[in-house]
Formats: structure tokens, sequence, C-alpha cells
């Protein structure tokens, strides 16, 4: 398989990189949300600020860097010109997190959207540390469909 990947044609480079650039932006969003929420966790005068920070980097870096990544990796499918039969398991993954990685991340903007709201109201802690748990299961998720997609399990 790795030899397929070093002959594919050219048109396939700028979608390819394209999503790349999507999913590390991705991973490294999610990563910063999470470590914000994850450092600001005790409930002192920082909490507040790094929370905040937090839910702003959701909707300004998670979903702009998802977009990117979904719409690279659709591109390139629809370059590489796959067979109707061609169903690698590296590929289901990745449409699998995907997919649900989707969902998540709509669910932390609302989320996000609701503590920053609660946060000038004097809470929406609680609001943080759950988009903050979101993050790391979405990394968690991403970090398995980076290895799928490197390494092209059977």
């Amino acid at each position: 398989m790795s030899i397929l990947a070093a002959i594919r044609p050219d048109s396939v480079n700028l979608p390819l990189f394209l999503h790349v650039l999507g999913a590390m932006l991705l991973v490294g969003a999610l990563a910063t949300v999470a470590s914000a929420i994850l450092a600001g966790w005790g409930r002192d005068e920082r909490a507040v600020g790094l929370t905040r920070f937090a839910l702003r980097a959701i909707p300004y870096g998670v979903l702009p860097a998802y977009v990117l990544m979904r719409i690279g990796a659709q591109w390139t499918e629809a370059e590489q010109d796959y067979p109707e039969d061609f169903e690698p398991a590296w590929l289901g993954i990745g449409y699998i997190t995907a997919d649900a990685g989707a969902l998540l991340v709509l669910i932390s903007i609302v989320l996000a959207v609701i503590g920053l709201r609660k946060l000038r109201a004097g809470g929406g802690l609680g609001l943080g540390r759950a988009v903050g748990i979101i993050s790391l299961l979405l990394l968690v998720a991403y970090v398995v469909a980076v290895w799928a997609m490197t390494a092209k399990p059977a």
C-alpha cells in the first residue's frame, strides 16, 4: 500500500495537503482546549480566564479546522478515484471518527456558547469542564484516526 501512496496522481496533492493541515490544526486546537480546561480545573481566579479561552477556542479553532479536515478528506477521496469495492479499514476508521467527531464538535459548540454566557453571570465552569472532557475524548479518537491513516492496517 505504501507504494501506491508514493505514486499517487498529482491531482491528489492539494486536497491531501488540506486534509492533513486540517487534521493537524484540529488536533492542536483540541489539545489547546483540553489543556486550558485542565490547567484551570481548580477554583481559583485563573479558572475563569482559562475556561473562557478554551470555550472561545471551540468555535474559532476547532470548528474551522474540522471543516478543513473534512472537506480535504472528501476531496482527496474523490480525486483518488477508488473502485466501488475498495473498503480499507483505515478509511472506515477515518469516516467513523470524523462523523462521530462532528456530533461531538457540535455539542461542544452549543455547550461553549451557553458556558460563555454563564461565565459572564458568574457560573459556567461546569460546562467548560464538560467541553474539556469531550475534547479529551475527541483527541483520543483522532489519535487513533491518525494512526490508522499513517499505518494503514488491512
